[in-house]
């Protein structure tokens, strides 16, 4: 899935930017319908809309073999707030709601000398993000009706299903993991300049700084204890307007 909308993305990109370098019309756009040409506001705003796919990133104790991480598509919602430093320069506050899941497959090595049930070896991770990210933008020349930036910086999101303060652990099938998380950001898009609006699709990859995992109660817990530390990372597909 998330291969598919990777390359829906870079197909609707190259068109786009087949169409503006080689069309014999070069009629500049100001994306902002005859009122002054958007990029020379001091303060801009819009909304994205776009898909995610999240990964952990696990390191171990001892070798005992890998969790296997199922990952599915999620889905990304937010506004943006953009401060136009120059030309090429601009700084962006992206606050959003961030919607994900994954599944862990433990093997069997993690509960050697245990007893244990096929569910044991199953956990379903759910999350639910704040996600507040301050990004550098910095863009090329413009060209025609597009031009092409890169983008990175940090953030901090607040986990809404965490269950960090949940009494319960993974002995009676909670896995918990921690509130508040770090990443850093790094990603690159094209901005397009239609008649009325400014169309960006992007793609950005996100790494978390801390460890996320919280430990469960019993030290030597199959699920828990041979994690040195679980690190998110993640991938966003966006598509903002403004």
């Amino acid at each position: 899935m998330k291969k598919i909308f990777v390359i829906l993305s870079f197909l609707f990109a190259l068109q786009t930017v087949s169409a503006q370098l080689f069309s014999k019309e070069k009629i500049l756009k100001d994306a902002n319908g005859g009122k002054g040409t958007l990029d020379n506001n001091l303060l801009r705003w819009g909304y994205f809309l776009g898909f995610n796919n999240y990964d952990f990133n696990f390191d171990y104790n001892q070798n005992l073999g890998d969790i296997q991480v199922l990952k599915s598509v999620g889905f990304n919602v937010g506004l943006i707030g953009n401060l136009r430093i120059n030309e090429f320069l601009d700084l962006r506050l992206e606050p959003g709601l961030i919607i994900t899941k994954r599944e862990l497959n433990y093997p069997s090595s993690f509960f050697q000398g245990m007893s244990f049930n096929p569910n044991d070896l199953i956990r379903e991770v759910r999350s639910t993000y704040i996600h507040i990210p301050l990004l550098l933008k910095i863009s090329t020349k413009r060209v025609s009706n597009l031009k092409p930036f890169i983008v990175g910086g940090f953030s901090t999101t607040l986990n809404l299903s965490s269950n960090e303060d949940n009494p319960d652990d993974n002995s009676v099938g909670q896995f918990r993991t921690k509130t508040n998380v770090f990443f850093y950001e790094l990603g690159f898009g094209i901005d397009f300049y239609l008649s009325n609006f400014k169309f960006t699709p992007s793609i950005r990859g996100v790494f978390a700084l801390n460890d996320e995992l919280v430990k469960d109660l019993d030290p030597n817990s199959p699920w828990t204890s041979n994690i040195k530390s679980m690190k998110t990372r993640g991938l966003f597909i966006n598509f903002t307007f403004q």
